[in-house]
Parts: C-alpha cells; structure tokens; sequence
C-alpha cells in the first residue's frame, strides 16, 4: 500500500495524479495487476477523465457546482454538504489496470483527485492487487 499527500489549493479543483500513481507502481514493482486509487475523505473524490484539455475538469466542476450548489436548504451544519453530495456522487475510488509496469488508461484519459471543500492537505491511498 502508498500513500500520497496532496495539497490543494482551490475550494473546488481537479488534480491530476496520473504521475503520482504511476510512480508508485513502479516503487512497488508491480508488473501486472490492478491499483485500488482511492481517498478516505468524505469531501473529496478520485475519477478518471480527459488530461488532454484543461477545459475538461473545469467544465466538470462547472457542472457539478451548477447540479450541486454551495448554498440549498441543507441541514448539515459546517456548510459543505455540498461537498458531501459531490463526494458521494463521483466516488471515493477508481481501479485501474496495471500491465508490463504501466497503468492501462486511454489516450486522452487521467487519474484525478477531485477536491469539493478546499484548501486542504489530503491524502490518497493506492493498495495494489498483484
């Protein structure tokens, strides 16, 4: 099992983890398997998506805001359960393919860290299955 720290920097943003990832299946030695990518946050998600246009995450993060907005009639009280339903809804955890040494993803296609209820220090947590 890696771990990963991430600082984020926006209220709302998508990072890319792609090289964070990769990285670590090739500390661990891993040829072939799957990595298990996920995030024990509960504001705060882990998708796969388009790397090749930074207009991509923006938009995605447009749409979420505009479905999900900041300010509704919640009852959670810290203000952010906003983020909670975000969180819910993209998910936690995304499983990628590992083969000769490399994530399996499509052309165009990234590992990101979605934070809902930034700035924050979080953490990613990759558990691969050999």
């Amino acid at each position: 099992m890696k771990e990963i720290t991430i600082q984020t920097h926006s209220r709302f943003e998508m990072i890319d983890i792609t090289a964070s990832v990769q990285k670590a299946v090739r500390d661990e030695k891993i040829d072939s398997g799957i990595g298990l990518v996920y995030t024990p946050h509960t504001t705060a998600a882990v998708t796969i998506n388009e790397n090749a246009d930074p207009d991509v995450p923006r938009d995605i993060l447009a749409a979420l805001n505009c479905a999900i907005p900041l300010s509704a009639n919640y009852l959670h009280r810290e203000g952010n359960s906003a983020a909670h339903v975000k969180s819910s809804l993209v998910g936690a955890s995304e499983m990628v393919i590992i083969e000769n040494g490399s994530l399996v993803l499509g052309t165009w296609q990234s590992i990101f860290f979605c934070e809902f209820d930034g700035p924050r220090t979080r953490k990613v947590i990759i558990k691969f299955l050999a």
